[in-house]
């Protein structure tokens, strides 16, 4: 099978330099065609833009249903994804057609092929983003709450506290390179501490909650794909949910305003506490910001990093 992996896909792997991607995108054309033999599955197309951590391919099973065949890299942990996508079992996410009795974060579906996920079509062209701004909030907050349930006994997830961890390490030594970013770095590390020091009981979190991660589909109105789950407290899945379309948020006189009242309103409808999802907003909006900076995208930094300053 011959085709050119979505370049959106190839820039997201490099911005992230995640080990093994270069080898993975090289052999990503024979485990395109093996997970389709092995499946039995007719191509119609790669989604493009596709993913930012897989390829994502429009397919039909040897029965026509339509399906979606999702191929990621083992550093996106596609074992995470395909253990939330069991534990959700369709209720608020896409549902996992190929379960293969998955229970844990390392768990797969097939010997040799953990990195390949079969999945229920939604429609990819139409997202929670393309409604009104008040009317996106409102139904992503409510397919959100559907995903935040108890983990399965003696689950592998990574907790919060984990992968906070790894991204406060990175942060601290970036200000150690650009001290004009301390005061945000050091304002993000402090309430991290500060929300890890009382943090709630966890849940299975989606992890990476946005607008555009919440699809159109036939047996609900709207179904969250693409998790990277972890398991913590709720308030940190509303943090990129916060920020979505930030761009639009700073360029408007009352973006400041505008967020500190989507913050609220956010906690109020899902009965969060106000002030730890302002804390998780303004740790993850900096991880971000630092993030884009040292990968050569100053712009989208300068954005994330004045988004945080409001916070």
């Amino acid at each position: 099978m011959v085709f050119e992996p979505p370049p959106r896909l190839v820039r997201a792997l490099a911005e992230t330099r995640r080990d093994g991607a270069d080898a993975w995108l090289r052999e990503l054309p024979e485990l395109l065609r093996r997970a389709v033999a092995l499946r039995g599955l007719t191509v119609e197309r790669v989604h493009r833009p596709s993913g930012r951590s897989g390829l994502v391919v429009l397919v039909r099973r040897a029965d026509g249903s339509p399906a979606v065949l999702k191929l990621a890299p083992a550093s996106a942990r596609p074992g995470a994804e395909r253990a939330a996508l069991v534990r959700w079992d369709g209720f608020g996410a896409v549902r996992l057609l190929d379960a293969g009795g998955a229970s844990g974060a390392g768990d797969s579906g097939r010997a040799g092929d953990e990195g390949v996920l079969l999945l229920e079509r939604l429609h990819p062209e139409m997202s929670v983003r393309s409604l009104p701004e008040a009317k996106a909030l409102l139904e992503a907050a409510g397919t959100l709450r559907r995903l935040w349930v108890e983990p399965p006994a003696g689950h592998a997830f990574e907790t919060v506290a984990g992968r906070t961890g790894r991204q406060a390490e990175a942060m601290r030594a970036a200000a150690e390179a650009e001290p004009d970013v301390r005061p945000l770095v050091d304002a993000a590390l402090a309430v991290r501490e500060e929300l890890l020091a009382s943090e709630p009981e966890g849940r299975l979190l989606h992890g990476t909650f946005r607008q555009s991660k919440v699809l159109a589909g036939e047996r609900m109105p709207w179904l969250a794909v693409g998790p990277d789950p972890v398991v913590g407290e709720c308030a940190f899945d509303l943090a990129r949910l916060v920020r979505d379309r930030v761009e639009d948020l700073v360029a408007a006189p009352t973006g400041a305003s505008t967020t500190r009242r989507r913050v609220r309103r956010l906690a109020e409808s899902l009965e969060l506490d106000q002030e730890r999802v302002r804390g998780w907003t303004l740790f993850r909006a900096v991880v971000s910001g630092v993030r884009a900076r040292r990968v050569g995208r100053p712009r989208d930094a300068e954005v994330l990093l004045e988004f945080a300053g409001w916070l």
